[in-house]
């Protein structure tokens, strides 16, 4: 994410910050990810509690070594001042082979500077055969903007 997206968002800021953490999760690089959070940043995601870009450095790390081919898409729900709810989908293999797609929600607060302090994810999981993927790398330019489906 970059930071010259600042708070207060408008919607076409808030737009484009969750489409620059999109972009950030796709890489899968986990040091690149945690410099959009501050240094002291909390989550919880799903039921795991995280403080501080070591600790997101060493989940996003031990994630994405189970979670396979994992290709995401973020979209904007609802903005204010310096807050952003966003829906998501990504998909991802496990190491037998099964195909996951896992819907969420993420509740985003973020500082001045433009980096986020608080992240609260809420996330399911859904089990899918390879020939129902629909999530593959990168969002194409095509798909920018664009609503994703919900089934």
């Amino acid at each position: 994410m970059t930071t010259s997206l600042r708070p207060p968002f408008t919607e076409e800021t808030a737009r484009a910050k969750v489409q620059a953490a999109e972009d950030a999760w796709n890489t899968r690089d986990p040091r690149r990810v945690a410099l959009a959070y501050t240094p002291g940043s909390v989550w919880r995601n799903r039921s795991e509690f995280v403080t501080g870009r070591e600790e997101i450095i060493r989940f996003l790390t031990a994630k994405w070594a189970r979670e396979l081919d994992y290709a995401l898409r973020k979209e904007l729900w609802a903005f204010t001042d310096d807050r952003i709810a966003v829906r998501f989908q990504y998909e991802c293999r496990d190491a037998a082979g099964q195909w996951w797609r896992s819907y969420g929600n993420e509740l985003w607060e973020f500082d001045a500077d433009g980096l986020m302090r608080r992240r609260e994810a809420s996330i399911n999981d859904v089990p899918i055969g390879e020939a129902d993927r629909r999530v593959f790398g990168s969002r194409p330019s095509a798909e920018l903007g664009r609503p994703f489906p919900l089934r």
